[in-house]
């Protein structure tokens, strides 16, 4: 459904829209009921909210799970889940102040970045509704939003519901850098409102060196952009090898800096991110999340802190664990000649299969049909992920190694068929 809106409008009142094609699929029978749908999510990429909608479903019994977006490690305090009295009501609607303190702290010691919690730190539903404030808060119907290519699909599709203009600056990995030309870059961001990066890159796994983040912020200040960080994986990074962009001089009042506990400290149930940046730029996140989602409950906020003050050294065991179920599943996948790039952090594994003439969501479903192993498609993250599929480590080591397997048996029994069932890049 990307007709232009007031001809979708035009359709669904005259009844038409139920004939055009894939409604009455993606709707179950429901076409009569879109002359209800708002404007915004008729001019949502449907499709792309169906994909990240089917993503998050959880898996069959007898599937394995490689599009996992969180670890499942458990070596973290939960804190208690009794409330005392003077926490039963109404939560502060920034957050509560022992978490903004924690969350800066945090800031402060990993990432060289200094806020006051008091104005400078804001406490979200996830980096979700981080990233769901800063659009609301400064991107209108219209604006230019640059996001690298490939880049998280929480981006494009939250821009893409805002009715933003994406430009997607074409990036590729040299030993675990993510590279893109400067004269690309200088043409994304002349008349551009934001510019999203990511600490490391998710899918690839990518960095971009310091240097580069110096040309970022010269041209970004050049043409007044505001730069959105997301650091949700920077925990998964070798200590000192990646910059934080809000650290640089140029960058400091532009920079809007989210992360949570989903990813760092295993804790996606609870749901509980932030949303850190000079306190002028803050200040209008703060109203508008006021208005459109005021509260982060209370015991998931203590759940949060509780991780937040917790050992760092208590988080070591499970960074070793990530870093070497992902050398072993990049090894595994070199050996079956699918040649992954190398990620410098992260869990996942950005893995070609147009080599193999096959797109990323053919190759998908057909090892979903085939070994009920789940991956996802490459095109979820970005033009170039046309012909890539995403693969998560993040899977406990004996599910990873047994759908490592089943994705070796899958390709020997496509070849053994003349692969039939996977059709060339262009379908």
């Amino acid at each position: 459904m990307r007709e232009p809106l007031f001809l979708l409008k035009l359709l669904i009142q005259s009844g038409a829209a139920r004939w055009l094609p894939g409604v009455q699929r993606r709707l179950g029978g429901g076409a009569n009921f879109l002359r209800y749908y708002s404007n915004r999510l008729l001019s949502s990429p449907l499709r792309q909210l169906e994909d990240t909608a089917a993503s998050l479903q959880p898996p069959g019994v007898e599937v394995i799970d490689l599009t996992r977006g969180s670890p499942s490690f458990d070596v973290l305090p939960s804190g208690s889940t009794k409330l005392p009295a003077d926490r039963r009501g109404w939560p502060p609607f920034a957050g509560l102040s022992e978490l903004c303190g924690a969350v800066a702290e945090k800031l402060l010691r990993e990432n060289d970045l200094a806020f006051n919690p008091a104005g400078e730190i804001l406490i979200t539903a996830g980096v979700l509704g981080a990233v769901q404030t800063v659009l609301d808060a400064f991107v209108n119907r219209g604006d230019r939003v640059v996001l690298f290519d490939p880049s998280s699909p929480l981006f494009s599709l939250l821009a893409g519901t805002r009715q933003a203009r994406l430009h997607w600056l074409p990036t590729w990995m040299d030993e675990g850098r993510t590279r893109f030309r400067m004269d690309h870059l200088a043409r994304a961001l002349r008349g551009a409102r934001l510019l999203v990066l990511s600490l490391p890159v998710n899918p690839t796994g990518g960095v971009i060196a310091a240097e580069d983040l110096e040309e970022i912020a010269w041209w970004a200040a050049r043409y007044d952009v505001l730069l959105l960080s997301d650091e949700s994986f920077e925990r998964y990074l070798p200590d000192g090898s990646a910059v934080s962009i809000g650290t640089l001089p140029r960058a400091r009042q532009r920079t809007l800096t989210t992360g949570s506990v989903s990813q760092g400290y295993a804790l996606a149930s609870a749901r509980v991110g932030w949303l850190a940046a000079y306190r002028h730029l803050l200040q209008p996140c703060r109203l508008t999340a006021a208005l459109r989602s005021p509260f982060v409950p209370t015991l998931s906020q203590q759940v949060a802190l509780a991780a937040l003050r917790s050992d760092p050294g208590e988080l070591a065991p499970a960074r070793a664990e990530i870093a070497s179920r992902r050398r072993y599943g990049y090894e595994r996948l070199r050996g079956m000649e699918l040649n992954p790039t190398w990620p410098a952090g992260g869990y996942f594994l950005w893995v070609p299969v147009w080599e193999r003439g096959v797109s990323g969501r053919r190759f998908a479903e057909c090892l979903l049909h085939e070994r009920q192993v789940r991956v996802s498609p490459g095109d979820l993250f970005g033009p170039s992920g046309k012909g890539y599929i995403r693969i998560s480590c993040a899977i406990d080591a004996g599910r990873l190694q047994e759908g490592l397997n089943r994705l070796a048996e899958c390709i020997a029994i496509t070849e053994a068929r003349s692969v039939p069932q996977l059709q060339p890049l262009a379908a």
